[in-house]
């Protein structure tokens, strides 16, 4: 098996230049979250992602939960694998190709339920966006499916190694499609974390959902603090409220109730003008730390067309834009972290912050 590490230190990190003296600002506490970890240089959720995201300074790292067929917790961005894995490429698994309903939409593909670990563990990990990150494709077939209890040995050696706690911050990924395939994530992630000896107050662990309701069935048994992920449009799973009545002031002090922090797309803190320029701040911000709640925001990415217009450089949608100035606007509006595919842009972004 090739050595994580010695992939993971190759890595096109940012050259970390002085800035202006005027550019400097008193230290911030803001976090850095390394996105599926450093996703924006190897493919996500691979040992070798995390790793990258931890050397390059990220405070945290972020492992998508999903279950296995023997109710193994393994670290994908979905249920589906069809994108993220060489699965296709097996004869032996071309029969469990099968639709089913995701949280009400249709999807087709290959589902982690319906393999054991140790099928898992004979796929490798692809790039899930060859055609925007090209070069990410050059370490198709290297690395295998990770289980969370593999990615939690690596932080705690990376932790030893670099001197410093790396916080894990795990998303339970469509709860309550693998409730209803009895393949429950809350107990596992629970367990794991007991395991490990994380499930503690003073732990550098968040637990994250889209959906309110497990985490209010987490909230008597966890420990260590819970963010609310939510939509720019929409309403959680099975859930009469949408993203944005949780979003109110009422909303967020009933949140804060049963979780520490929310997590909203970036656009509900700085939200796009209609000719796709970056426009003023809302109150979002402000309206949680009011109700005692963090806000770390989704998803910080490098390419222009993930950018607004005024931050993008050129015309190439894939080339690189003006991605650290965005996120120092971002850091100065006062949220408490961010979630980047880059994390040596985060950590830049919050050593220059006004």
């Amino acid at each position: 098996m090739l050595r994580i590490g010695a992939v993971a230190a190759a890595a096109p990190a940012l050259v970390t230049a002085a800035a202006p003296a005027e550019a400097h600002g008193p230290r911030t506490t803001s976090e850095v979250f390394g996105h599926r970890g450093a996703s924006g240089y190897r493919p996500e959720h691979t040992l070798a992602s995390y790793e990258l995201a931890a050397r390059m300074g990220a405070d945290y790292l972020e492992p998508d939960l999903v279950s296995t067929r023997d109710h193994v917790l393994v670290c994908r961005h979905e249920p589906e694998i069809g994108g993220t894995t060489d699965v296709a490429s097996h004869p032996e698994f071309a029969s469990r190709r099968k639709t089913v309903l995701l949280d009400g939409v249709s999807v087709t593909g290959w589902f982690t339920e319906d393999f054991t670990l140790a099928e898992l563990k004979t796929l490798r990990a692809v790039e899930r966006l060859p055609a925007v990150r090209q070069r990410n494709t050059l370490y198709n077939g290297l690395f295998e499916v990770p289980t969370f209890q593999e990615m939690l040995d690596l932080r705690a050696k990376l932790s030893r190694e670099l001197g410093r706690d790396l916080g894990v911050i795990p998303e339970t990924k469509h709860p309550t499609y693998f409730r209803g395939l009895g393949l429950e994530l809350e107990p596992a992630l629970l367990r794991t974390l007991e395991r490990n000896g994380l499930n503690r107050r003073g732990a550098k662990v968040w637990i994250q959902s889209f959906e309110a309701a497990n985490l209010r069935a987490l909230r008597p048994q966890a420990k260590v603090n819970l963010v609310f992920l939510t939509s720019a449009s929409g309403s959680p799973f099975h859930d009469p409220r949408t993203y944005a009545d949780y979003l109110t002031p009422a909303g967020l002090k009933e949140l804060s109730r049963y979780v520490d922090g929310i997590g909203p797309d970036k656009n509900q803190v700085i939200p796009r003008n209609p000719d796709n320029t970056l426009g003023a701040p809302t109150t979002l911000v402000r309206d949680a730390h009011a109700a005692g709640l963090k806000v770390i925001p989704y998803t910080f990415r490098a390419e222009n067309q993930f950018l607004p217009k005024d931050y993008q450089s050129g015309t190439d949608p894939n080339a690189y834009g003006r991605a650290l100035d965005e996120q120092i606007t971002y850091l100065n509006t006062g949220i408490d972290g961010l979630f980047t595919d880059q994390s040596d842009i985060g950590v830049l972004a919050r050593k220059l912050r006004r």
